[in-house]
Parts: structure tokens; sequence; C-alpha cells
């Protein structure tokens, strides 16, 4: 990874403090806002290149794990990472409130079948810290419980890695104020009307208890094979830039090759 980011980089990390990361910061940018487009253009292309090598290499797969305050823009990162990439090697999955089947089940039951098959690239929009964070905040497990659960999402994950899957983990950072302008857009734009949730207003009162939780979050489960990147978010295009580069670095240390012509191929010719 780039060593411009080091100082995003969360593993192992027992100190965390999310106030210390300015959201307005901009270690991606290259220089200005159309330099910034260029560049982003150019990692998409790669991150295409890659996925195509990934796909037909069938041996690796990545998974992207993106979490952060409501409005903070994990479905405009999806699209902007993923813009030249073939659709049929990426897999993006919302975790949502769970169903009644889901809730029947431990935590992790409704998250390991949508883990990258090798060849893959898997995307959470929101994730297996889902159902932690939101119990937390909403009172529903105590503190030995939550802990709990992230020693066995450090397990789960190690699960994935060791079965070649690499986990780029991170957490889109934005301010309160920037948060604010974002709900307010949904309710002054036509196009954005159908984003507005009044559930919107009751997560955002509870802004404290959601930086406390997710803090922990990244506390405790920041690994060296699977640490967590903070990622200033305040700036859409930056956002952008950031997590597309971070996924292209992981794809690049993957290194994937297109498999030779098996040898028994090479003297077929068509007619």
């Amino acid at each position: 990874m780039p060593n411009l980011f080091k100082n995003y980089r969360i593993a192992n990390s027992k100190k965390l403090d999310l106030d210390a990361f300015d959201p307005n910061d901009a270690p991606a940018s290259v220089g200005n806002r159309a330099a910034d487009e260029i560049a982003l253009r150019k990692v998409q292309d790669e991150i295409a290149g890659f996925q195509n090598r990934l796909f037909a290499e069938s041996k690796q797969s990545v998974l992207l794990v993106l979490q952060g305050m409501d409005t903070s823009g994990k479905d405009g990162a999806i699209i902007a990472t993923f813009d030249r990439t073939h659709p049929q090697g990426v897999g993006v999955t919302p975790f949502k409130a769970p169903s009644s089947d889901e809730a029947a089940h431990e935590f992790l039951w409704r998250v390991h079948p949508h883990a990258p098959a090798k060849g893959m690239i898997a995307v959470f929009n929101r994730s297996h810290y889902e159902a932690v964070i939101a119990e937390r905040v909403l009172g529903l497990i105590d503190k030995k419980e939550w802990k709990r659960r992230y020693a066995q999402i450090v397990d789960f994950e190690h699960l994935l890695i060791e079965h070649d899957t690499t986990i780029v983990k991170c957490f889109l950072h934005i301010s309160k104020a920037e948060q604010k302008k974002r709900l307010q857009s949904r309710l002054d734009e036509e196009e954005k009307h159908w984003k507005f949730n009044p559930n919107d207003l009751v997560e955002r009162g509870r802004w404290d208890a959601n930086a406390e939780a997710y803090t922990d979050a990244i506390r405790c489960t920041a690994t060296m094979d699977a640490p967590w990147w903070i990622v200033p978010s305040d700036s859409e295009l930056h956002r952008n830039l950031m997590v597309a580069t971070l996924v292209r670095d992981a794809l690049a240390n993957l290194a994937p090759q297109y498999p030779p012509l098996p040898a028994e191929y090479r003297k077929i010719k068509i007619v």
C-alpha cells in the first residue's frame, strides 16, 4: 500500500481516536480536482485490468468492506471504484436490518454466503460489523457480547484470508457538518428525495454513540492481515479516489496472471 496512506492505516491499534483524523484531509489527492478526476479514471482502468486477470486466474479473491456514518458515501464509492469493471466479476451485497430468519441465527450466518469465490471481488455495503454496531448502540447487547463478537469477526476474517481472500476494510470518515449538508440535499434536490428516510435523523441524534461504537469496532478488529483504512470523506471525489486506489493496490499486490494455454491446445487450428 502507498506510503502516503500509512497514517490512515490502522492495525493492532488499542488507542484509536477518530477525532484525530480530519474528514477534510486528502492524502490521495494529486493536486487539484481536474488532476484527481484524471487520476481516478486511470485507477479505474487499472482495476478493470487486474479484475479481468483475477477472474481468469480464479485462484484468489478480494473483499472490500465499506462502513461509515449515514451519508458517508458507500454507494458512491462502489460506483466510482468499479465504474469500468466487468460486472460479472464483482458482487455487491448491502447489509440492512436482518430478516426474521437471519435474526434467528448467529450474526455471521447471513454473511458467509456472500464472501467472494476465487476469482471474484465482493463488496460489502455495510457488513458483518453492522449487527454489532447497531445492536450495541440500541442497547441490545452488552460490552461482553460485543467484544465477543469482535473476536469472532477476527477469526472469521482470518478464515477468509487463509483461503486466499485479501480484505480491504474502509471506514468512510465524514464530519457531522458534512452529514447535515448531505441530509439536507435529500430534502432539497428532487433526484435525491427517494434517499431520505426519517430514521436518518434518529441516527444523526446518535452520532456520538455511533462514533464510539465505530472506534471500538476498528480498534478491536484491526489486524496486520486485515487492517482498517480511515478514508477522509467530506470530499466525495477524494473518497472515491482513495478507496479505488486501495482496491487497485490490493489487486496489484496479488499480481493475478492469465493462465497459460494448455499444451494440448497449442496445435489446434480453427477451420
